[in-house]
């Protein structure tokens, strides 16, 4: 079996133990990455791939939401133009119309200025090529720079994905095949979920590429993938994605059923909570910005970014720690993670 990094007991220790912790026990940027604000785009590097993509990342769930196809098309070209080279979508989103958007936005030679991703439901082998080939259709595109098992949230789910006949047969085989470049997951609802999966994959001498998990000013007083997720995908050298930094707009007065928003009860800006979420080692921030005024204030700023301090990070955390506490904010850490869930896709 192939053996790369650390030990499999010397990897279960590390996370055991958490790594070297400094404000709250979160892994904050350091050193050269910690480089000072500049009134250009940032860029970072995306793990062990040694791709280099912008620090602010388009997630497409939102282009569903416009009306006009034309203005979404006009809002990833506009996103692209200002210096965003990571865009993704997902089989699921809109029944697949979002990732259609994507693809005929990334004509007329747009394709090749970015690192374009998208999500998969599926963990039959079956299920998943099938998928993966609805991707590369509706994206009009031959080869996908990352796949990603999208909602990784069942404890089974590893077992399912890297069982005979299970989904990473179907992604190995679209690499092979020259169909897709990297391979990576995505998740929110338990780190331990995610830590299963990582373990999973090591026993059977497989490494991730990339990890997408939620990052945020709640997150680190509740189930944290900050303290328990980061520091075992850096101990890989797995590029980590984050998102969910404005709790799926629940921190900035998104209404989700059951929760109240938290809009100017901790007077927290978004761009605070984005900022946050930047100084955190993340190759890439990914917010699914559903208007131009969004973008704009998302894109000021990446392009203004300073990582916090770590007295900066304790303010804002303070203020959060009470109602943090419980996950009531985190919705996609509970039930209603569960059931959207459910909710979506196709999960065969």
């Amino acid at each position: 079996m192939k053996r790369f990094g650390p030990t499999r007991k010397e990897f279960l220790e590390d996370v055991a133990l958490g790594v070297a912790g400094v404000t709250l026990g979160l892994p904050l940027l350091t050193g050269a990455s910690a480089s000072a604000a500049t009134s250009e785009m940032p860029y970072r590097t995306l793990g062990r791939t040694g791709e280099k993509i912008s620090v602010l990342g388009l997630g497409g769930v939102q282009l569903g939401f416009f009306q006009d196809e034309a203005e979404s098309i006009r809002f990833v070209r506009t996103a692209i133009d200002n210096g965003i080279t990571y865009v993704e979508g997902s089989w699921d989103y809109f029944k697949g119309m979002c990732d259609e958007r994507i693809g005929k936005a990334l004509r007329d030679g747009y394709r090749k200025k970015v690192f374009l991703a998208t999500k998969i439901d599926g963990r039959s082998k079956e299920r998943a090529a099938a998928q993966l080939d609805d991707c590369l259709k509706r994206l009009g595109t031959d080869m996908i720079d990352l796949i990603q098992f999208h909602e990784v949230v069942y404890m089974e789910e590893p077992e399912r994905i890297f069982g005979p006949g299970g989904a990473v047969e179907a992604v190995l085989a679209a690499k092979k095949a020259g169909k897709v470049r990297f391979i990576g997951f995505t998740g929110h609802y338990h780190p331990d979920v995610h830590l299963k999966l990582l373990d999973t994959a090591f026993k059977r001498g497989f490494r991730f590429d990339t990890g997408m998990i939620p990052l945020n000013v709640m997150d680190a007083h509740y189930n944290s993938f900050a303290k328990k997720m980061v520091p075992a995908l850096r101990k890989q050298d797995i590029g980590i994605l984050g998102f969910k930094s404005l709790g799926g707009g629940t921190f900035v007065g998104k209404v989700t059923p059951g929760i109240n928003p938290v809009v100017g009860r901790f007077k927290i800006t978004p761009a605070e909570c984005i900022r946050y979420s930047m100084s955190l080692p993340t190759a890439a921030v990914i917010s699914g910005m559903g208007s131009f005024d969004e973008l704009n204030r998302n894109l000021e700023t990446a392009c203004s970014f300073r990582p916090m301090s770590e007295p900066e990070v304790a303010r804002l955390l303070a203020k959060t720690a009470d109602s943090g506490a419980a996950g009531e904010y985190e919705w996609f850490k509970g039930p209603a993670g569960l059931a959207h869930k459910l909710g979506q896709g196709d999960y065969a």
